[in-house]
């Protein structure tokens, strides 16, 4: 496998889903295999700049920056960021604004496609 696509859905608290869909992504690129991940529904407040965490628990837009920093592309969905009144400069640097059509291309040229 060469690349794959995450779609991460649920918000970042609440559920450990996105934090083990990023931790995923980390060992995937350990691993040689090219990662992007696509922010849907309530999954777009992953990239929600200046995030307040309790000491002890992750930090969902810290662990993006570091993903991003290793050349992952990150892009939120540009209908549910509207939706929650989410705009381009909430987001983590480096997050894109994207729209279903650039999830249908990455599913395309995915090996495959994994949801969180």
């Amino acid at each position: 496998m060469d690349k794959l696509t995450i779609v991460i859905q649920d918000p970042p608290y609440g559920s450990e889903k996105p934090y083990n869909a990023l931790r995923y992504a980390s060992a995937l690129l350990t691993n040689q295999v090219g990662v992007q991940i696509f922010l849907l529904a309530d999954g777009v407040a992953v990239a929600k700049r200046n995030q307040k965490t309790p000491t002890g628990y992750y930090n969902t837009a810290q662990m993006l920056s570091e993903l991003l920093a290793k050349d992952v592309k990150v892009k939120s969905c540009a209908t549910c960021c509207a939706a929650r009144g989410l705009s381009q400069p909430e987001l983590v640097e480096g997050v894109e604004i994207g729209h279903m059509s650039d999830l249908a291309r990455w599913t395309k040229e995915s090996d495959a496609v994994v949801t969180f």
